[in-house]
């Protein structure tokens, strides 16, 4: 399978005082505002790390879906938190943490489903940082 997506920003201004807004293809964002202040401070407004760990965390999620589904288990439900570390100009680090609730399944089958979505998932192939992953199983299994 093979397709393209596509997203655009326009910025004016300088980095520091300037602003800009970002749009995606499906209009999930459509000229969502962004600027230095969104980014390095409070401001309103997106940023780019936050949309890097927004698309890691649903790249991850619906990874382990699959990766359950095709052992015979179908989760209630997936939560995934992405914690993205920007340092000194670089995202040094990504922990992603997921609690699920997933019938049927052991604590050791999760997590090793949940280690195989880290390292499988296409954002993580393509991100150059350390990423961890935390998985909580809301209620395992006995054995």
């Amino acid at each position: 399978m093979k397709f393209v997506r596509r997203a655009n920003a326009h910025w004016e201004g300088s980095g520091k005082e300037g602003n800009g807004t970002v749009s995606t293809q499906s209009k999930a964002l459509d000229k969502s505002k962004y600027s230095a202040s969104s980014r390095f401070e409070d401001g309103i407004g997106t940023n780019p790390e936050e949309l890097v760990a927004a698309a890691h965390a649903g790249c991850f999620t619906m990874k382990l879906s699959f990766i359950l589904g095709a052992s015979d288990y179908t989760p209630n439900n997936l939560d995934t938190e992405a914690k993205l570390t920007f340092e000194d100009g670089s995202i040094v680090q990504i922990d992603l943490v997921v609690k699920g609730d997933v019938p049927k399944i052991s604590d050791d089958e999760f997590q090793k489903a949940a280690q195989e979505a880290k390292e499988n998932c296409p954002i993580s192939k393509l991100l150059n940082t350390k990423i961890t992953v935390s998985a909580n199983l809301a209620q395992p299994a006995s054995p």
